[in-house]
């Protein structure tokens, strides 16, 4: 795996980042709680040529040179990453999303128990919406998870790329990548409507054939979960019935009505007080009010059906927000283990507003020592210097200022 980015990862992950950039002769930049800002000097290209083609792999890479984009999910130091690289001016450049370590469930995702009615129906559409960046594919993981932990489920999951890696508990789950074990989101979902799925999961619905087939397979006993980008509920469903000829839509229309079960649409909000970004969330379910107004495709009204639907578990943005203001029991981000942050302190050293770059080793590709064995040392590295530190004693203030004083000795 490439030796450069799984350094930067590391970086990024110990600076709190969600997001990592890296471009050809451009200065490295993070996005820190929404926030851009730089984190590193610049890569030469063929540093980065070197990196993106290792990540890619011979056909991947080919692949890369005729379409000029690529989407790829993958462990980077220890962590699930979703990166898309692609081509501009300067030349090579990569986006990286930085996943949580683990899959949580919604009480661990921060979210309001409400929205466990989004996966108690046993058919219908669920919608989760969002503006890129907002966590909705976190949320959509905890909404499996939820199912996974509760019911004895077949779930199909179709994304591009594959993000959260799931463990069967009670549930059967069987996840596809688009276009690895299928060409398209199209073909898909007409595979997946013959492997007897209870759940169906699309990753995002982008095109009206695959809003057309997603509705048929939620109006034909099955649940399915499905995100888009939009920026509140009302947005959301405007944008996926507009989606189809004028003739058609009144019938769209209408199998929304009947078939939705809840559509959300989330942001991220950070609160001061507690050092931490959380969902802030719209919900709109199904009530007849709703129901009535999708039929007649006066989706400006939406805003008042939620307005008026918090006793039928309905939640605006600012009703969420005055419930965020209330609660204090927030859960907080596990960390890393002991061995992958100190693999993140190994390989950043703060300097000013940028980062300097110390040797950092690469990490076995399970994550995880071999049962029985002693945790590795985590050696921070400037040239000939090494300093072996204990894995189990690992801190990382303490291997921020012995790399610091490593760099001093150099002349």
């Amino acid at each position: 795996m490439p030796m450069i980015i799984h350094e930067w990862v590391a970086k990024a992950y110990a600076l709190g980042a969600s997001d990592l950039h890296l471009e050809t002769d451009t200065p490295v930049v993070v996005r820190v709680r929404g926030e851009l800002q730089s984190a590193g000097a610049a890569l030469a290209a063929e540093r980065l040529l070197e990196a993106a083609q290792d990540l890619l792999g011979v056909e991947g890479w080919a692949q890369f040179k005729a379409r000029g984009s690529a989407d790829v999910s993958v462990a980077l130091a220890g962590m699930r990453c979703r990166a898309n690289l692609f081509q501009t001016v300067r030349g090579i450049a990569v986006a990286i999303r930085l996943l949580a370590p683990a899959i949580k469930d919604l009480r661990a995702c921060n979210l309001h128990p409400d929205f466990r009615r989004l996966v108690e129906a046993a058919s219908g559409l669920v919608i989760i919406s969002g503006p890129t960046g907002s966590g909705k594919s976190t949320t959509l993981a905890a909404l499996i998870e939820e199912i996974n932990g509760a019911r004895a489920r077949n779930i199909v999951t179709l994304e591009s790329p594959l993000e959260y890696l799931f463990a069967n508990r009670r549930s059967f789950i069987r996840q596809r990548e688009i276009p690895t074990h299928a060409p398209s989101f199209e073909q898909g979902i007409i595979d997946a409507l013959r492997e007897n799925p209870d759940v169906l999961v699309i990753g995002e619905m982008r095109t009206p054939e695959v809003m057309r087939l997603t509705l048929n397979a939620a109006e034909t006993g099955h649940l399915v979960l499905a995100t888009m980008h939009s920026a509140n509920c009302t947005e959301a469903l405007t944008r996926l019935c507009m989606s189809f000829p004028s003739d058609i839509q009144p019938s769209i229309r209408a199998q929304l009505a009947d078939c939705l079960v809840g559509v959300s649409c989330q942001r991220l909000e950070f609160l001061s007080s507690h050092r931490l970004c959380v969902p802030r969330c719209e919900l709109l379910l199904p009530s007849s009010g709703a129901k009535g107004t999708i039929r007649s495709g006066n989706f400006s009204q939406l805003a008042s059906v939620l307005q008026s639907g918090a006793e039928e578990g309905m939640w605006t943005f600012d009703r969420y927000q005055r419930w965020i203001d209330q609660v204090s029991d927030w859960v907080r981000p596990a960390a890393l283990p002991a061995a992958r942050a100190g693999e993140a302190a190994a390989g950043f050293v703060s300097h000013g507003s940028l980062a300097r770059a110390a040797s950092v080793p690469k990490p076995p590709s399970a994550g995880r020592p071999a049962a029985g064995a002693k945790p590795s040392a985590a050696p921070v590295q400037s040239g000939e210097d090494i300093i072996e530190v204990p894995a189990e004693e690992l801190d990382l203030a303490e291997l921020a200022e012995l790399a610091r004083k490593v760099a001093e000795k150099k002349p």
